[in-house]
């Protein structure tokens, strides 16, 4: 099974969030050929598939996601974003490092494991949207087959410099906010007939970047307010506006648990904002994977293909590793962060192959009874 061609498959589906756009037919297909029970298991128009074979234990699962952010403008694109462009011997593409060449990879990983050892995929086509019918819903169901696996392995992109130099064992929460502060509108000259929302709007927002939430741990940055917009609408310079919004979002850590933030920042706005709404979405807490044993088996497989043992990391956006960790220890490895959701988003032709070759280390030597096959593509 050759790994370009199926990146190039994926990435010639337009699967912009939420729609799928043929991506995860492509996958079952490939999957089904390789002699796994196949189920889609699509909720709200979201597109998901959970595939299975072999029985008992350990069982590894492979989790990721073939919907891909918006491609922004496409005119600035080098080559069309869904082409799936071959050039300079890198693959171009809206879904190439993030992440739809890592499920190329570990497809053609599976394609040389000679094994009838437990394995499993849960693919899903939300994870880059509001994350609700993907992951989420399908984590219940697992548990109530006792599916659950021993690890899940997810092919979100880590890597800093080289393929394999990152693991990633935990991410940051996040909570996402829109603050509105209200006021008089009246004529700039005359303020005391008014009531000016920006003013408490700036120092509300100061006082959550002042605050003090934590000083982070051995494995985590100190949890984060960020603002992201400020906006009033207002056109006219001798008009003191009604009302100010703000938007802003919150890296959190594993010191802090979203729910009892969210407190935290209602009773701040409360102090300052004056008459104000507040609307907060909580995208999932903080998680760590400690279980040391499998982390190291882990760092050891890529060792083998590498030469280097990778370095352990929890930066980065949230993944759906924060849905499974609350199921099964969850590790992150994947293809080069540089340029996932940027214009002209691109991988190497030479990362991909060795991406493949540091899955089927991983299989080999946490799946029991796996066959030696194979192992002689392994890279020194």
């Amino acid at each position: 099974m050759d790994p370009i061609k199926l990146s190039q498959d994926l990435i010639r589906c337009p699967s912009i969030t939420p729609h799928n756009a043929g991506a995860l037919e492509i996958v079952e297909k490939h999957l089904t050929s390789l002699g796994f029970t196949c189920e889609r298991l699509d909720f709200e128009g979201i597109a998901n598939l959970y595939a299975q074979k072999g029985a008992g234990r350990p069982r590894l699962c492979f989790g990721g996601h073939t919907d891909v952010v918006p491609v922004g403008a496409e005119n600035l694109w080098t080559a069309s974003p869904f082409q799936g462009t071959i050039k300079d011997e890198k693959l171009w593409g809206r879904g190439a490092a993030d992440m739809k060449c890592a499920i190329a990879a570990f497809l053609s990983a599976l394609a040389d494991l000679k094994t009838e050892a437990p394995l499993s995929l849960l693919i899903t086509g939300d994870e880059e949207g509001e994350a609700l019918h993907g992951t989420q819903r399908l984590l219940p169901l697992l548990a109530e087959r006792n599916l659950i696996p021993d690890l899940c392995l997810i092919g979100e992109p880590t890597a800093l410099k080289e393929v394999g130099d990152t693991l990633k064992i935990g991410r940051r929460g996040s909570i996402t906010g829109q603050l509105t502060c209200f006021g008089k509108q009246g004529h700039i000259a005359y303020p005391q007939n008014t009531d000016n929302p920006i003013p408490r709007l700036l120092a509300c927002l100061q006082d959550l970047y002042a605050y003090p939430f934590d000083e982070g741990t051995e494995m985590f940055e100190p949890t984060r307010f960020e603002a992201t917009s400020i906006d009033v609408g207002n056109l006219a310079t001798n008009i003191i506006p009604q009302k100010v919004e703000a938007r802003f979002g919150i890296r959190l850590n594993t010191l802090q648990k979203a729910e009892d933030l969210c407190e935290v920042l209602k009773s701040l706005c409360q102090k300052t904002a004056g008459k104000h709404d507040l609307h907060l979405t909580i995208h999932g807490d903080a998680y760590l994977t400690e279980d040391k044993e499998k982390i190291h088996l882990v760092q050891k497989a890529i060792e083998k293909v590498t030469g280097a043992l990778p370095a352990i990391s929890t930066t980065g956006g949230t993944t759906d590793g924060r849905f499974i960790s609350a199921y099964c220890p969850v590790i992150e490895c994947g293809l080069l962060e540089k340029t996932m959701h940027q214009v002209d988003e691109h991988v190497s032709l030479k990362d991909i192959h060795q991406l493949k070759e540091i899955y089927l280390s991983i299989l080999h030597d946490f799946l029991p009874d796996s066959s030696t096959s194979g192992r002689e593509n392994l890279t020194d």
